[in-house]
């Protein structure tokens, strides 16, 4: 397993953006300004995640993506000790938006990030088309957060 940082040609990443957000207008809103990370696995992409600074002590995790035919084999999980790994000395907490889909949200909780705030409506307030995620219409947006220290 391989890590990299892509520093260009960001757009490159979208077809498997589009997993974890399923609106390019969207992820066009932070690639640019976001780090992306990109593990391999015997030379093939597998999953990404796009990382922007929040603010002077916080690090988000914008998107978090996994192509479906390698989901649940710890390729995410990698992807997220990686980041806090990364940030912790230089951040305090790392956070993260989802929808309100159980089964995404107790992968997150699995791995230490807990409920702090939610912003009512985001979804169907933000995007042109109803986003269902495992059979769930997403309405809020829900903001988990991990102490990185």
């Amino acid at each position: 397993m391989l890590i990299k940082e892509i520093t260009s040609n960001k757009s490159d990443f979208t077809e498997l953006l589009l997993i974890g957000d399923e609106d390019e207008n969207m992820i066009n809103r932070y690639i640019d300004q976001s780090t992306i990370y990109a593990l391999y696995d015997n030379n093939e992409l597998i999953s990404v995640c796009a990382v922007v600074k929040a603010d002077f002590d916080t690090i988000e995790i914008k998107n978090l993506a996994t192509y479906p035919k390698y989901q649940n084999k710890g390729y995410a999980t990698a992807l997220i000790d990686f980041v806090r790994n990364k940030y912790k000395k230089e951040f305090k907490y790392l956070i993260l938006g989802t929808g309100e889909n159980p089964k995404t949200l107790d992968f997150y909780k699995k791995r230490g990030f807990d409920e702090y705030t939610r912003v009512k409506n985001f979804f169907t307030e933000n995007y042109p088309h109803p986003i269902y995620e495992n059979g769930v219409l997403l309405r809020d947006m829900i903001y988990l957060k991990k102490n990185l220290q």
